[in-house]
């Protein structure tokens, strides 16, 4: 499978701002042909270690049954509205892909 994470940091990170985009994951971007799994959420403020990474507000978590799947996310018309309705708040996004098992 391919692991596609996202982490975003928001200009405005308030709680709604958070909540605004999470609802806009789910909304967009779960349902999709080749998703074997979805999560999206905020960052967990009680998880303080020094090995935790608290540079962003929210993640998004999409698993693709091949990397086929994944490239045609990409270009699907929810995936792009979602960009456009959302964009403007990101401070800065973070994209990793890894190939898992």
């Amino acid at each position: 499978m391919l692991a596609h994470i996202v982490y975003f940091t928001l200009h405005d990170n308030s709680e709604a701002a958070r909540t605004k985009l999470v609802d806009a994951c789910h909304k967009y971007l779960k349902d999709h042909p080749g998703v074997e799994f979805f999560a999206a959420g905020t960052l967990g403020d009680e998880f303080s270690r020094p090995v935790n990474d608290k540079t962003y507000d929210v993640s998004l978590h999409v698993y693709f049954t091949d990397k086929a799947a994944h490239d045609a996310y990409q270009t699907i018309d929810d995936h792009l509205t979602f960009i456009a309705e959302n964009k403007e708040n990101w401070k800065q996004v973070r994209v990793f892909d890894s190939w898992v098992s």
